[in-house]
């Protein structure tokens, strides 16, 4: 896992750098994403907290998403990955939320394959989503998510229109 704990050392350090905070929401990764964000040493100075809501339930109840997003989208669906940040955003007051909803594998969900993941990110003036079509079985679906997940924020906090300055 060097991979995400570089990916996610990058993340801390511009949080840090910014005074900004994140905050996390997990479907498929079931906790792995604040994983690797609290492995970095002084990521409690950027890192607030997440939710893992694996039941869809959850989602609804903890993070706020709408049940018409579900029902129209379902929840392997970069809509529900939106809401789940933009929940997990609203409930910890963070600055950023990243948010992961996809398809571990190895069976079929909503129609979707496995390896198919929604990346969910709201911070200031941002709100988006990328999809993914990840290989392999389920832990590396779910670690491949999380290095996505971490380089995705990354690379949007070095965008110039986010420096918080």
């Amino acid at each position: 896992m060097v991979e995400d704990s570089t990916a996610a050392a990058r993340v801390v350090r511009l949080l840090r750098e910014r005074g900004q905070t994140l905050a996390t929401a997990e479907s498929l990764t079931g906790g792995l994403l604040s994983g690797a964000v609290t492995a970095v040493p002084g990521s409690s100075a950027a890192y607030v907290g997440g939710l893992v809501t694996y039941a869809t339930e959850l989602k609804q109840r903890l993070l706020d998403v709408p049940a018409e997003v579900i029902a129209s989208e379902g929840v392997v669906s970069a809509g529900c990955a939106v809401a789940m940040a933009r929940g997990a955003a609203h409930r910890t007051g963070a600055d950023w939320a990243l948010a992961t909803t996809g398809v571990a594998g190895p069976d079929l969900q909503e129609g979707k394959a496995a390896g198919t993941v929604f990346v969910g990110l709201v911070g200031p003036g941002v709100e988006t989503h990328r999809r993914l079509a990840l290989d392999g079985d389920r832990q590396d679906v779910r670690a491949g998510t999380v290095v996505a997940a971490l380089d995705m924020l990354g690379e949007v906090l070095l965008s110039a229109n986010t420096t918080g300055s």
